[in-house]
């Protein structure tokens, strides 16, 4: 039984190319074994009382990947947005869609559909689920000073500290406890402002084959770490 469940989980949505080719598919057709798998995850945070979720779903690396990877992406992203936006069990759980990213790197027609179910859904309270996209921890960081500065051009350095920085953030909230899943032991510019005292999970499996059994195992091991935040 665990007796500590984080408030706030990030993931990183690793290993949907590499599951698809261990299927004989085209590699990015992984990805639409990785979005089915979101939704387990959110049952699974509703039951087991995580308050809020931040999702790597695509970087701002990934604007690299080849044109029909990306395309084939983006009518995912867009059929998703649609689908939620139109779910009213989304309302009745009390799910609450955040976004966080360069948003505005998107097509209109996705950035649309995006911003719509964050309208519909931006009273929910029971679980946040920020979906990073075109995201990236360090852009986040140099976004933030952007807006400091855009806000209060004639700035004092004595008034710049952490907190001024953290208020600019797309993400105010420190994850408790980051997994990834995918077999890679690296953070991938992911938080890089809001989890330097994060518990960091990494397991082999990938995103797609991770299963209930393999968070509430997560949830027992951050539930075993004490966190010292420095001291």
């Amino acid at each position: 039984m665990v007796s500590k469940v984080p408030k706030h989980v990030g993931l990183i949505l690793d290993g949907n190319r590499r599951f698809a080719k261990k299927l004989g598919l085209q590699p990015w057709k992984g990805h639409e074994f990785g979005i089915k798998k979101i939704e387990e995850l959110l049952k699974w945070c509703l039951e087991l009382g995580v308050k809020e979720l931040t999702l790597y779903s695509f970087s701002m690396e990934n604007f690299n990947r080849n044109e029909q990877e990306i395309k084939f992406l983006f009518n995912l992203f867009k059929n998703k947005f649609k689908q939620m936006k139109n779910d009213n069990k989304i309302i009745k759980k009390g799910i609450r869609i955040n976004l966080i990213g360069r948003i505005e790197m998107f097509p209109a027609d996705i950035r649309k559909a995006m911003l719509e179910v964050a309208k519909k859904t931006k009273k929910n309270k029971k679980l946040i689920v920020n979906f990073a996209l075109a995201y990236g921890g360090r852009q986040e960081i140099i976004d933030s000073f952007k807006k400091v500065l855009e806000s209060n051009p004639k700035i004092r350095l004595s008034e710049i500290d952490e907190g001024l920085i953290t208020k600019n953030l797309y993400l105010q909230s420190e994850p408790d406890l980051v997994i990834r899943p995918g077999g890679e032991n690296r953070t991938s510019n992911f938080l890089t402002w809001q989890s330097v005292y994060s518990e960091w999970i990494f397991i082999d499996k990938l995103w797609p084959e991770f299963t209930k059994k393999d968070f509430e195992c997560c949830l027992a091991e951050f539930d075993k770490r004490e966190r010292r935040f420095g001291k």
